[in-house]
């Protein structure tokens, strides 16, 4: 494998996952695969090691496995964003919409300092709307978006467009 490694073939495919007429892109495959995995956060690390970035935010629960991995190789901190009632202490937090419905998304009220130059990473980019309401978190916390990071786009929806204005890279698109 080595430097012909494809990552995309190491992503697992489940048809009609969680309902019917969808298509998952299930990443346990490709954490499992030592290779692929180093050269995934390899990748996704070295595009933000000049970037001079403070604090990696990551969604729970798959963003917290790359984010907290980039956030070290970059010597930077880890800043979970979790779902409402989740975190022990002062929180911040964003309702944003989804397809069926609202989520919650909350950081502590510390997590931030004003100024800080925060990378998110996630796990996967669909529609953009959680990632968006993460970016809102960091604004209201007077944080700049130094880039957002995803593993995996889902192209045909779209969610590229909803994060216009901010610098967003994609290892593996579909």
């Amino acid at each position: 494998m080595g430097k012909n490694l494809k990552l995309k073939d190491c992503i697992r495919n489940i048809p009609d996952f969680p309902k019917p007429g969808i298509l998952f892109r299930d990443i346990t495959t490709l954490l499992k695969d030592k290779k692929a995995f180093k050269r995934a956060v390899d990748v996704l690390a070295n595009k933000y090691r000049n970037k001079k970035i403070d604090v990696v935010v990551a969604v729970e629960a798959r963003g917290f496995i790359l984010g907290g991995i980039i956030a070290y190789k970059l010597g930077a901190g880890f800043v979970p964003v979790r779902k409402k009632g989740k975190l022990p202490w002062n929180t911040h937090s964003v309702t944003y919409s989804l397809e069926y419905g609202t989520d919650t998304l909350e950081v502590h009220t510390d997590a931030i300092k004003p100024g800080d130059r925060a990378l998110i990473v996630d796990d996967l980019i669909a529609t953009g709307a959680t990632v968006k309401a993460v970016a809102d978190l960091i604004k209201n916390l007077k944080g700049k978006i130094a880039g957002i990071a995803f593993l995996i786009e889902l192209s045909e929806l779209g969610g590229r467009k909803r994060l216009k204005g901010y610098p967003v890279y994609s290892l593996i698109k579909y």
